[in-house]
């Protein structure tokens, strides 16, 4: 009992310091983020945090993967409790705004500030970038396949460009939100999506008519 206890505290530790990771990387860009930097901002030593990471690359990863766990637990785990179909796509979309609206990361969008950072940088941590964005993408086409299935979608819709066009406002407000407006943002947003399915959908009643 003693050592598992011992464990789940080092992973709670080990969590609570890549949480930190990801929101220093939004505000201080991934590339900078060092072992030293990251203990400089949560007041510990160095050498503990040299005993979970080896290397600068090494933390670096281990944010992003961090991120996709963030993005699991806030955006894509609420979204699947929808009804498959146009409102579990909806539902991705809201969840991922609600995601932004709440401020949980202080520089924004972690995934829309380190791809613009690393699209010209090669290396590991573009690679592993690339590989969580070709997820996401995957996830949302799936998305959109599944609400096809299901007669919510016209059997001709192009799902790569709904896709497309769904993640693309998602960015747009993201970014617009930091510089601009933030409720605009975040409401314009939210409408493109809905209007969009709505007209795409056989049956319009299954999304409300505007937002609420």
């Amino acid at each position: 009992m003693t050592v598992d206890g011992r464990v789940a505290r080092g992973e709670r530790t080990r969590t609570a310091v890549l949480d930190a990771a990801v929101a220093l990387a939004t505000e201080a860009g991934l590339h900078g983020l060092s072992l030293a930097q990251l203990a400089d901002t949560l007041g510990v030593s160095k050498s503990g945090l040299f005993a979970h990471w080896r290397s600068k690359e090494s933390l670096q990863i281990a944010t992003v993967d961090r991120a996709v766990e963030q993005w699991q637990e806030r955006i894509i785990g609420p979204a699947l409790r929808a009804p498959r179909g146009v409102r579990r796509l909806r539902a991705l979309h809201e969840a991922r705004i609600d995601f932004y609206a709440a401020r949980v990361l202080p520089g924004g969008c972690f995934f829309a500030n380190t791809e613009f950072e690393y699209n010209a940088r090669p290396g590991a941590v573009r690679d592993r970038l690339a590989e969580a964005s070709a997820r996401w993408t995957a996830f949302l086409e799936r998305l959109v396949r599944e609400a096809v299935a299901a007669g919510e979608l016209p059997a001709d819709v192009d799902v790569q460009l709904l896709a497309y066009e769904i993640d693309a406002l998602g960015i747009a407000a993201v970014v617009r939100s930091r510089l601009l407006d933030p409720d605009a943002a975040y409401r314009h947003a939210r409408h493109g999506v809905l209007t969009r399915l709505r007209a795409l959908c056989p049956d319009p009643t299954l999304l409300p008519e505007g937002l609420s």
